[in-house]
């Protein structure tokens, strides 16, 4: 039988783990705009950064409250993602094609993460938060998955 404190110790897992997924988008999105010349994508990731920032800042506030310890960096998958994505900027001349797609790349797999997350038994305040940013992340992903496309479209 499961007591309250391994509940929570469940909980706090599950929302570290998408505390580092924030985080990696968070460092992610950074990337994107240092890459970019086109402003519009710049002003894109620079929001998609703070809306990543924020959403780490309320799974912080969250994992303190069940007493847990909040995680201080991004994933390991995070930093490879980041890593191929700084090679393969370099061999494609940083192609706003190519920083997308590996945008993408990354929202996928936050989406990933968030989905798992919502499987898992939540207390109902924790349901409603790691769902609201559940929903954001998969926009984050349409919008840039269609900048993507409209931008394969014009090469």
């Amino acid at each position: 039988m499961q007591t309250t404190s391994d509940i929570d110790q469940a909980v706090v897992a599950t929302l570290n783990e998408l505390l580092e997924t924030c985080r990696d988008g968070e460092y992610g999105f950074n990337a994107c705009a240092s890459r970019t010349s086109n402003p519009e994508l710049k002003a894109i990731f620079e929001q998609r950064s703070k809306e990543c920032t924020s959403a780490a800042l309320e799974l912080y506030a969250h994992v303190l409250d069940l007493g847990g310890k909040p995680e201080e960096g991004g994933t390991t998958g995070g930093a490879v993602q980041r890593g191929w994505a700084a090679v393969r900027g370099l061999l494609s001349g940083n192609s706003d094609y190519a920083i997308l797609d590996e945008c993408e790349r990354g929202e996928d797999m936050a989406l990933a993460h968030y989905r798992k997350a919502a499987k898992h038994v939540l207390p109902n305040d924790v349901r409603v938060l790691v769902e609201r940013q559940l929903q954001g992340t998969q926009a984050n992903h349409d919008q840039i998955k269609a900048l993507r496309d409209q931008c394969k479209e014009r090469a």
